[in-house]
């Protein structure tokens, strides 16, 4: 009997709750840390976790056997308890509703990695809505306005 053989790089992208800058660098590591454990619990291989205050990128090897829409749902509610039960955020914590999913062939890897680790410093220079959007546009992604991200400027 033949096995399946693939090789699926994802990049996932999701924001807080109205774009709030919430996830302080005091205990962003921590989240990363804790999401790493549920990415890998459920057989995907963490490439590159990163982000700033209001949004996170998650780089992954998937792991065709789970859908992404349940394994992104379970990312986010487990994530989101883990804030709230160690008491990490001062305010009423949330995911906003939505994700982005961007495929990359395994030789733009670095690439990916490298812009997720520098998200700081890339930040500085572009909003999250002009990043976003800029990823939509290249990956050719259709979308309608009205069913992104809240964004606030």
């Amino acid at each position: 009997m033949a096995d399946v053989f693939s090789q699926i790089d994802l990049h996932i992208v999701f924001a807080v709750k109205y774009q709030r800058a919430l996830l302080a660098k005091e205990w962003r590591d921590d989240v990363y840390k804790y999401t790493t454990g549920i990415i890998q619990h459920y057989g995907h291989k963490l490439l590159c976790i990163g982000g700033v205050e209001d949004h996170v990128h998650i780089f992954i090897g998937y792991k065709h056997t789970q859908l992404l829409s349940d394994l992104v749902k379970e990312i986010k509610n487990s994530s989101n308890d883990y804030i709230k039960s160690n008491n990490l955020c001062n305010h009423k914590f949330a995911w906003q509703n939505g994700y982005g999913v961007f495929s990359h062939n395994i030789s733009q890897r670095d690439v990916v990695i490298n812009y997720i680790l520098n998200q700081e410093e890339h930040h500085k220079k572009k909003s999250f809505k002009k990043e976003y959007l800029q990823m939509l546009e290249k990956s050719q992604i259709e979308f309608k306005n009205e069913y992104l991200f809240e964004f606030f400027e």
